[in-house]
């Protein structure tokens, strides 16, 4: 199935990419050296970038991602909220993360932003025993019939 172009990856040119690497690697350095520094350069990039980056995912990115993938997820929107997404966007969305390629972290941040289950990712890489080999719809499914409970009242 064909996705629209806003559920898609958005292209990220090489030249923001490289002055992304050089920013992460600078403050990943500044952790080390200048921690005091690193505190403004982070609130720089998160401003800059519309993420929430704290100095730990600066400073241990590299043992679970390259410093490439951190600036590519840092140039794409942090929040990429879909009003209109269906089902079966959904539902192919989550094809994609489980065929596990080389865009799984869009897709991933996709899925969040646009279902309200707080555990979406858990359902698809943790699943409990009644979805252990579900299928996409499935588990998109599950994760539709999540509906947060409202706190009571004061008083």
């Amino acid at each position: 199935m064909d996705l629209r172009p806003e559920l898609l990856p958005p292209p990220v040119s090489r030249q923001r990419l490289g002055e992304l690497c050089a920013e992460v690697m600078r403050i990943a350095e500044l952790l080390e050296t200048g921690p005091e520094l690193a505190i403004e350069a982070i609130a720089a990039f998160n401003e800059m970038s519309g993420h929430g980056y704290v100095a730990l995912d600066f400073a241990e990115y590299d043992a679970s991602r390259s410093r490439e993938e951190f600036a590519r997820e840092a140039a794409r929107p942090a929040r990429p909220v879909v009003p209109d997404i269906t089902r079966d966007k959904l539902v192919e969305i989550v094809r994609r993360l489980l065929t596990a390629g080389p865009e799984s972290d869009w897709y991933l941040c996709l899925l969040e932003a646009n279902i309200r289950h707080p555990r979406v990712s858990d359902l698809v890489f943790h699943p409990s025993d009644d979805l252990q080999d579900a299928s996409a719809e499935q588990i998109v499914d599950e994760a539709l019939k999540y509906r947060p409970v409202a706190p009571c009242p004061p008083g």
